[in-house]
C-alpha cells in the first residue's frame, strides 16, 4: 500500500511513479495509507469483526446480571416512592414514605436518587465489555441506597425539649436496604465471566491467518 496512489474523490489506484494527478477529476494524488474509508467500505462488514464482548446485546438484554439489576432499580425506586419509611406514633398519628422523608431530611434523596441513577446507567450498558467496565460504578451506587439506609437506622434522632416522639421505621427502609444488599450483589457479576464467549461468525477452517 505504501507504493500506491490513489485519487481522493473516484479512488483509482495508480503506481507512485505512474502518474501525479487523477486523469478523470484532475485531483492531485494521495497515498492510499493517507486517505479514510471510502463511504462504500464504510459500509461493508469489518474485515476483523469486534470481539464478542464488544458485540451489541440490545436494549432488551436480560442475562449477566443486566436484568435483576434493572428489575432491583426499578423495585427500589418504587419503594422509595411509595413504601412507609417512618411510622410516626406521637404526637401525631402518621407515615411518610421516602419521597416525603427526604422532603424532610435532604440527605434521604440518596436513597431515591441512587436507584434512578442505577437503572440509567445499566440499560445503557449494551455490550459485556461495557457491563464489566461498569461494575465499580453500580457497587458505589448500591453502596450510596445501603449507606442511606444505615446511617438513617443506626444515627440517633435527637429529642424534642417540648414534644415526646415516638415513632417506627416502616417497612419501606427495611426493603430498600434489601435491595441494596442485593443490587451489590450484582454488582460484581455484572457482565460475567467473558470467558464463556463465542465468536461471533466461527471459522469454517480454511481461512489464511496473518
Amino acid at each position: 500500500m505504501s507504493d500506491l496512489l490513489a485519487c481522493p474523490f473516484c479512488r483509482q489506484l495508480f503506481a507512485r511513479l505512474e502518474r501525479t494527478v487523477c486523469p478523470e477529476c484532475q485531483l492531485g494524488l494521495k497515498p492510499l495509507a493517507e486517505l479514510p474509508s471510502s463511504l462504500e467500505a464504510e459500509g461493508l462488514d469489518p474485515i476483523f469483526p469486534a470481539s464478542p464482548e464488544e458485540k451489541d446485546l440490545g436494549w432488551f438484554y436480560t442475562a449477566r446480571g443486566r436484568g435483576p439489576l434493572l428489575v432491583l432499580s426499578v423495585i427500589g425506586a418504587l419503594v422509595f416512592v411509595f413504601a412507609p419509611w417512618l411510622e410516626e406514633r406521637a404526637p401525631d398519628i402518621q407515615s411518610f414514605t421516602g419521597l416525603q422523608f427526604a422532603r424532610i431530611l435532604p440527605w434521604i434523596w440518596g436513597g431515591g436518587i441512587g436507584w434512578v441513577t442505577l437503572f440509567a446507567l445499566v440499560l445503557s450498558r449494551r455490550t459485556v465489555y461495557q457491563m464489566r467496565s461498569s461494575r465499580l460504578a453500580v457497587a458505589i451506587l448500591a453502596t450510596m441506597i445501603l449507606s442511606t439506609v444505615a446511617l438513617r437506622l443506626f444515627l440517633p434522632v435527637p429529642a424534642h425539649p417540648y414534644l415526646v416522639r415516638r415513632f417506627a421505621w416502616g417497612w419501606g427502609l427495611y426493603g430498600a436496604g434489601l435491595l441494596s444488599m442485593m443490587a451489590l450483589f450484582y454488582a460484581w457479576r455484572f457482565g460475567g465471566d467473558p470467558s464463556d464467549l463465542v465468536p461471533q461468525k466461527p471459522r469454517a477452517g480454511g481461512e489464511t491467518l496473518h
